[in-house]
């Protein structure tokens, strides 16, 4: 799942704090994490006996006391950072996660795991049903805390969060659902080299031939197709044309390699807002309907997609990030791949007016607009709730990989 982002606001974060602290955050994640919990441990382990001892016909893992006082490897460079090793007190609040949430995404990279961390999915498996004092305690004994700063030495960047949509859409054009969601069109790949530009894929006959055929789709409002374009992903509930209705999910397929521009920053360059958050935008598209398309022509990418059935999949996942996996609600950051790895375990910790974390995620995205040594967007869940509260952060960011003891940590 490729996405940007449209974040404009530029509040600083407020100075570190240890303790998770979100706004509505609680309320929109532990429903759809509690269930995610449940059923893949149910899935993936056998039932935990009573008392101490290690799983049945499993043997035991041994660990170390999590004295954290081996000596520290040396720093090592990626393409677009550099790993400076730390001792684990160093990262902030790292008593106070709830651990078996970031369990889930530790469980779903281990689906496609870097040969880095390939060896100790077997016992990422086995932990599953541990107390969050055991995992803590695995967690110190096999990985090893870095410090992500960049070439330069900084250390502070930026969070952003993303969130996949929840729309209504129809399988055939009518007067109201005329806006058209695209599969790629016939011959072009992923990565297929500079496209026609949104404006021209919308005028040009030659574009418009080249596209016959390929809608999957038909939604109701520009804004939201934008919004679905900018994300990557979404669910739709559709309209069939026998007058069922069905959810599927629409995920990245590829785009038309152009340039990413932000309808939010056109409109504050053109001075037409003070709020570029998705709610003012809407409410200038309200009072200036006759300039939308000339809004939306301001961002010359195109996002082509894919439909996927929702039907016998667990829905209390989100889409499949860039590592192929699908995202966990709270549990998974898209990050820059020059920077750190897909699949790896990293300690964010970030404060601001919206939210306050400090918790374990996985680097399991990458998106167009996520750029930079110490840069992470946030998986918020889905729906307008998830899309609310992740289109108003924008907040100061330090990232920590957490790599396998005793394996050599490689850039590129």
């Amino acid at each position: 799942m490729v996405h940007q982002t449209i974040n404009t606001n530029t509040n600083k974060a407020s100075s570190a704090s240890s303790k998770i602290r979100v706004m509505n955050l609680s309320l929109l994640l532990r429903a759809s994490l509690a269930v995610i919990v449940g059923s893949l441990v149910a899935c993936s382990s056998p039932p935990k006996p009573t008392g101490s001892g290690p799983l049945p016909s499993e043997p035991s893992i041994a660990l170390g006391d999590g004295s954290d006082a081996e000596p520290l490897p040396p720093t090592a460079l990626q393409p677009k950072s550099r790993w400076v090793p730390v001792r684990w007190a160093e990262l902030p609040g790292v008593q106070q996660d709830a651990l078996h949430e970031a369990w889930n995404a530790m469980l779903k990279s281990c689906e496609r795991p870097s040969p880095a961390f390939s060896p100790l999915c077997g016992e990422v498996r086995r932990m599953s049903l541990s107390s969050e004092a055991e995992q803590q305690l695995w967690l110190r004994s096999r990985l090893q805390p870095y410090r992500v700063e960049g070439h330069d030495g900084r250390v502070d960047g930026m969070l952003t969060s993303y969130y996949e949509p929840q729309i209504i859409a129809s399988r055939q054009p009518t007067a109201e659902f005329n806006i058209p969601l695209y599969a790629l069109p016939a011959g072009r790949t992923a990565k297929g080299g500079p496209w026609y530009t949104r404006q021209q894929i919308e005028t040009l006959p030659a574009a418009q031939a080249a596209l016959q055929g390929k809608v999957i789709a038909w939604m109701n409002d520009p804004v939201e197709a934008m919004v679905l374009h900018i994300q990557g992903s979404g669910r739709l509930q559709i309209t069939e044309p026998d007058g069922r209705v069905r959810q599927v999910r629409v995920a990245y397929a590829g785009t038309n390699d152009q340039p990413y521009k932000s309808i939010g920053r056109w409109l504050l360059d053109q001075g037409l807002v003070r709020d570029a958050t998705w709610p003012g935008i809407k409410a200038w598209i309200a009072q200036n309907p006759g300039r939308t398309q000339e809004l939306m022509w301001s961002n010359p990418r195109y996002v082509f997609f894919r439909e996927e059935a929702l039907e016998g999949v667990d829905i209390n996942f989100g889409p499949k990030g860039a590592q192929g996996v699908a995202l966990t609600p709270g549990r998974s950051i898209a990050v820059d791949r020059g920077s750190i790895p897909y699949g790896t375990p990293v300690w964010l910790h970030s404060t601001g007016p919206q939210v306050s974390l400090s918790r374990l995620v996985l680097a399991q995205d990458t998106g167009s607009a996520i750029v930079g040594a110490v840069r992470a967007d946030y998986f918020m869940g889905w729906g307008h709730e998830a899309g609310e509260l992740a289109g108003r952060i924008k907040q100061n960011l330090r990232l920590w990989v957490l790599w396998p003891k005793g394996v050599p940590v490689r850039g590129g």
